[in-house]
């Protein structure tokens, strides 16, 4: 079933990054905005960009997940996952034809194969909340909102799956509060550093993917962070209640990071992740504590002219 792009006005614009994924994602001139409704979706949270203008959204509390073009501005049921799966953050590994899902509270991370939609994988990484996924050249690595520590799940020749690893964490970023601690993860381009975001404490934080130190990115407050990504020396955070996303230039050695601009957008409610797709980003809305009305992916523009 068609979904059609809304138009509406977008306030706020930002300058364009690319996700961390093995293929280069396709710039977009006369890029698209508005909003793609995911019909029939009961939840929302994570986004993830996949090959060419196909993205794909997952519906939180039955882990099902949506498949969509960001250029026709449609979207349908792709995968009908399984009685008791949850679907939070996402990231495609375009080149193997895999999607990490993380499992939210089932403490696991699901994969399905991109082509098929049927399920690959499904590993047991921790008790808790497994909230956001990034991707490196050796695999995807997984963050727990209810621990201080990350998991790698190694991606081999072919995609074939190796065993997952815990990762320790000590530093600033393995504090622990009542609320949601570690949330987004993003990773340099050489997957030398990781960036993770607390969202209680409003901060980001480096981690050593080798021996689990971390630092705070000094100058940073982004209150209610939810999914974050990364290229470059730049930093996008998504703010879910706060209803924005913020852009922060780090600095060459990632130790500090100065606010750049803000994207607004009358169509955002709760957005919680973020994916690119060249001069265009697309959010999820997540509606946390809303009343039920259609889920959607909103659609602004990656470039703002005046930058």
């Amino acid at each position: 079933m068609r979904r059609s792009v809304r138009r509406r006005a977008a306030a706020g614009l930002v300058a364009g990054f690319a996700l961390l994924l093995p293929t280069a994602l396709p710039a977009l001139a006369d890029p698209p905005s508005g909003v793609i409704e995911l019909d029939g979706a009961t939840s929302a949270e994570g986004i993830a960009a996949g090959a060419g203008k196909t993205f794909y959204a997952g519906e939180l509390t039955t882990g099902d997940i949506f498949r969509g073009d960001i250029r026709k501005g449609t979207a349908t049921r792709f995968i009908d996952a399984p009685e008791g799966r949850a679907a939070a953050g996402m990231k495609a590994d375009t080149c193997n034809d895999l999607l990490f899902v993380a499992g939210a509270g089932t403490g696991k991370v699901f994969v399905y194969n991109t082509d098929t939609g049927k399920p690959v994988a499904d590993v047991k990484l921790g008790s808790g909340f497994i909230n956001d996924v990034t991707l490196t050249a050796d695999g995807a690595w997984f963050t727990n909102s209810m621990a201080a520590e990350l998991y790698f799940l190694p991606v081999g020749d072919g995609g074939k799956l190796g065993k997952v690893q815990t990762l320790k964490l000590t530093g600033p970023a393995a504090e622990l509060t009542k609320g949601f601690n570690l949330n987004g993860i993003a990773a340099t381009e050489n997957g030398k550093t990781l960036i993770v975001a607390h969202s209680t404490n409003g901060k980001l934080y480096t981690v050593n993917p080798k021996n689990g130190k971390s630092a705070a990115i000094k100058g940073v407050n982004v209150p209610n962070v939810d999914g974050i990504l990364v290229h470059g020396d730049d930093v996008w955070a998504v703010q879910n209640f706060l209803n924005q996303i913020a852009r922060i230039d780090l600095t060459s050695d990632l130790s500090s990071g100065v606010l750049r601009d803000t994207i607004k957008s009358a169509d955002f409610n709760v957005p919680t992740t973020v994916a690119r797709f060249g001069n265009t980003l697309a959010a999820v809305n997540a509606q946390f504590n809303q009343p039920p009305s259609p889920f959607e992916v909103v659609l602004v523009p990656a470039h703002d002219p005046d930058l």
